[in-house]
Formats: structure tokens, sequence, C-alpha cells
């Protein structure tokens, strides 16, 4: 099943702003969820003057910390991006719909990966609504991602679409070390960007939430995937954007 053709991308810009939610993810357990996960080129990339770890260690290092308890509380599903060989764009890699007690399955997929190829994440996001029945079922996608779309997608046009046709479904947007494009080298450490598929967030009633630490991604992780009996720590609910 497909998505309708994108509607015009400029309706999406209208909402500036992340609707509010709950405490915690602002969702039952009851709903399905759908992780996206960047495994792009990018994610192999350390900071500006080579010091520090991976993006994908420091993801992979959150995701051991949330992913069990989340999954033995709610049915969870992984698309992953990025690794194709040399298709770089047709990389989008449905690794299993929701199923209980995927944890181990999770980060297995998760540690396994090598980033490599562009960022796909519109259609990867698009893959992950219709594995939900976004048409016919509520449902929650999470997307990690640390950049912006590389291989052609519009996620604006993709926040309306799901906006219009599948008011149950809810996307997230974790933007992890996002960075602008170009490096001002007077300011190396105030380089902060927001990923253009924060407009999915926007546009579907989510969060987009903004981490830069193994710390605040696992406080990300927690707020978007944990259901309300989880909650969320009083220090990640301020680093909500």
């Amino acid at each position: 099943m497909r998505l309708l053709p994108r509607l015009a991308g400029a309706a999406c810009l209208a909402a500036s702003t992340s609707a509010p939610l709950a405490t915690g993810a602002g969702e039952s357990c009851t709903e399905d969820a759908m992780i996206v996960f960047d495994g792009s080129g990018s994610m192999a990339e350390i900071g500006y003057n080579a010091i520090g770890v991976p993006r994908i260690s420091e993801a992979r290092m959150a995701m051991r910390r949330v992913i069990p308890s989340v999954a033995a509380a709610r049915r969870l599903g992984l698309v992953i991006y990025g690794p194709a060989g040399d298709r770089t764009c047709a990389n989008t890699d449905l690794r299993f719909p929701p199923q209980w007690q995927a944890g181990p399955r999770i980060l297995a997929d998760v540690d396994a990966l090598r980033p490599a190829g562009g960022t796909s994440l519109t259609e990867s996001v698009r893959r992950a609504a219709e594995t939900l029945d976004y048409l016919n079922r509520p449902g929650t996608v999470v997307l990690v991602t640390d950049g912006k779309e590389t291989c052609g997608g519009a996620p604006c046009s993709l926040a309306a679409e799901i906006a219009a046709m599948a008011p149950e479904l809810t996307v997230h947007v974790i933007g992890f070390k996002v960075r602008g494009d170009h490096f001002d080298w007077s300011n190396p450490n105030d380089q902060m960007a927001t990923t253009v598929a924060r407009c999915l967030a926007d546009r579907t009633g989510g969060r987009y939430v903004r981490a830069e630490t193994v710390d605040e991604l696992i406080g990300a992780l927690r707020v978007t995937l944990g259901c309300n009996v989880l909650g969320a720590l009083p220090a990640e609910r301020r680093r909500l954007r």
C-alpha cells in the first residue's frame, strides 16, 4: 500500500511548533510503534576535531539503555536506512513489523549495521507508516536521524499527507547531533542545527527532540517511545523543543 500523491510541501510549513503532549510519550502501550533508525554514512562521523566517538557508537549505547524496558511494554518494529552496498539511496530496509519482546532483535540489528549510504529518511518514514497500516489503525513512528534528507524525498510533503489522511498516526523526530551545511571555525562549539524532518513531528502532533549527548538521546528515546507508565525525568522534559 502506498500513500496518496504528495501534497504541496508548503502546506506543512504553516506549523512551526510541535503540539504539546502529556507526560511521557503522551500515548498508551496499546499502540504499535516503528523505530526508523539512521544508518547512513554520516552516523560513522566523529567530532569536527576528530575527538570523541562516532555517532553510531553513542546511539547504540542509548538504545541499549532504553529499548529493553520499552520492548517489554509495547510492540516495536524497526526500519533502518543507510547500508545498501553501492545503492546509495535504495536503502530503506524494513527489518521487521511490530512484535512483542523485540528488544534483542532491535539491538542486534543496530549493533550489526555499518553506517553507509545516503539519508532516505522520507521513504523510510513512509515505509514505517505503511507497515503500521496507518490508514486504519493508530500508531507511532520514532525517527532517529542526524541530518537532512539526501535522497530526494520531501519530508514536509509526507507530513502533510499523514496529517490529512491519518490523524491517528504520530511521528516523533529525534535530531541527534544535527549539524548545519557550513562549519564555522570561529565558533566550533555551537554548530547545532535542526533537521528538515522536524515538520514530520510538527504536522502530526509529535515531538521534535534535540539530543547532543548519550544522556540526552536516552531521554529523547524514553519520552518518544515510552508509554505513560514509563514517564520522563524532569531534566528530559526541559530538553524537549
